[in-house]
């Protein structure tokens, strides 16, 4: 018999209650220790140990955003997210407040126990509070996910008992943490489903059922062939044009002379020079994701070829503002955002390095040189005073975010341009950095943040870039910011048909 004495064991002194509970709670222990579970060791104590510092967790979130949907991108993060409030309870508070000895071993078979025993207080249990954390944050986002996730989490939580270095009530309070960490951070961090997305105005449009009358562009540079064998599975009627990115532009525009719906496949740049076509031919548009953020087409509720084609089947639509700038004889339109200063400089110096070092280093590496160049910042009038600016930002539409990084918007017929301004200083990275802390500050010395339905500056220097939707021009002089209000008919699935993923 080890020499160890369990000191869970019930003792003179304690309430009644809590003694009963205790030996029931070892009774529990020893009997688990005791039965023989011939599919589990070969598995248990091995999924035991990859938990270990959240390994296993970690390595499930990186598979789950591989599948590289906003749906499961979003349940990966939020996994992970609760995990870390879960740890952080347990390390804090739970491990310090019961200061419970671990188990005896003596019930439990030499070839279940880990080789290396844990030294922490035994209550609660930390491995069964990370692993009902994240599988909770996971389900929160993604019930399909969480479905996935939650045998792995279980089968973690009952290997703590299985290899004898937790009691069960251990198990049952780490796991009881967990899952609270997992929803305390839904109420501060709503959840896709949880935000409300506004009525928007309804549009008719024509009813394709096998698709004939759509004529799709597909940019091939975006990587879309998987969606184009999709799409001409579930819409045999559909004329599909597949181009490379210089003959964009004119396929649309020869296909807006013959389609009764006008449909494209891309990324947000693509979508920007479509929505333009289809405006000035009157026609509806049917957005199909796919390039990499896919911006207007998930905020618009359209995550994947079923989506697109049961709102072109049903004919169903819906009306979304567009915006407008004009400068000269510059001019152009933009369904996402617009923006001048520092960011248009980025997006060209990545522009340049991305064929040949791929799209996230050549965003890494044009951040470090735009933000270390010796500059001066861009100086515009605005409301009749000249201002040093580092960025000025205009979002079509509100963004439910508020500092430099936009996140998403409800309503995509609000009206409104969503303006941030980052004031002029010496150092452009650290006011960059002070905005993006502002968080929801609508004003700080380094920021500001306004909606309007009309924008225009004035003492434009000559030169100067411009981006829109991730296309870059140069400005000068006035430049002029306008919505326009319901301009695009844009198909999108009825709320109770969508897949939620978007």
């Amino acid at each position: 018999m080890s020499p160890d004495v369990d000191l869970t064991l019930p003792k003179p002194g304690l309430h009644p209650l809590r003694k009963r509970l205790l030996a029931l709670d070892s009774r529990v222990f020893e009997f688990a220790a005791e039965r023989h579970w011939p599919a589990a060791r070969p598995v248990l104590p091995r999924l035991s140990r990859s938990a270990n510092h959240g390994v296993l967790w970690f390595a499930t979130a990186a598979a789950v955003a591989a599948t590289r949907t906003p749906r499961a991108r979003r349940a990966a993060a939020r996994g992970l997210a609760s995990l870390s409030l879960a740890s952080l309870a347990i390390n804090t508070l739970g491990k310090r407040s019961v200061r419970r000895p671990r188990p005896v071993l003596d019930p439990v078979p030499l070839g279940r126990q880990l080789k290396r025993q844990p030294i922490t207080t035994s209550f609660p249990s930390g491995h069964a509070a990370s692993a009902a954390a994240f599988a909770a944050g996971v389900a929160l986002e993604s019930p399909a996910w969480g479905a996935v996730v939650a045998p792995v989490a279980w089968s973690v939580a009952l290997s703590r008992v299985y290899t004898g270095v937790h009691f069960p009530s251990d198990v049952l309070a780490g796991a009881a943490l967990g899952v609270g960490a997992a929803f305390a951070l839904r109420g501060l961090v709503p959840t896709r489903a949880q935000l409300v997305t506004p009525a928007r105005p309804r549009a008719e449009v024509p009813a394709l059922p096998d698709g004939a009358g759509l004529v799709m562009v597909v940019n091939t540079a975006s990587g879309t062939s998987e969606r184009v064998r999709a799409l001409r599975d579930g819409m045999p009627g559909a004329e599909i044009v597949e181009c490379e990115p210089a003959e964009v532009r004119a396929e649309l525009e020869r296909a807006a002379a013959r389609a009764t719906v006008l449909g494209v496949c891309g990324g947000d740049g693509t979508v920007n020079t479509a929505a333009d076509v289809a405006l000035r031919h009157g026609l509806p548009l049917a957005v199909l994701p796919g390039g990499t953020l896919n911006h207007f087409a998930y905020d618009l509720g359209v995550q994947d070829v079923r989506d697109m084609s049961r709102a072109v089947q049903r004919g169903e639509a819906v009306r979304v503002d567009v915006s407008r700038f004009r400068s000269g004889a510059a001019q152009g339109v933009f369904l996402n955002t617009c923006s001048l200063g520092v960011y248009p400089e980025l997006v060209s110096e990545r522009d340049r390095w991305s064929r040949r070092i791929g799209g996230w280093p050549a965003g890494v590496l044009a951040a470090l040189r735009v933000l270390r160049a010796d500059r001066h910042p861009l100086e515009a009038e605005f409301h009749g005073r000249a201002r040093p600016l580092w960025l000025l930002f205009a979002g079509n539409g509100t963004y439910h975010r508020m500092g430099l990084a936009p996140g998403r918007r409800l309503d995509l017929a609000d009206g409104q341009l969503d303006v941030r301004l980052v004031h002029g200083g010496r150092r452009p990275a650290l006011r960059l950095l002070a905005a993006a802390l502002a968080g929801p500050l609508t004003r700080s010395p380094a920021h500001a943040a306004v909606q309007v339905g009309r924008l225009r500056l004035t003492g434009v220097a000559p030169g100067t870039l411009l981006a829109h939707d991730g296309e870059v021009t140069e400005v000068e002089g006035e430049v002029t910011l306008e919505k326009l209000p319901e301009a695009l008919v844009v198909y999108r699935p009825g709320a109770d048909d969508r897949t939620g993923d978007s």
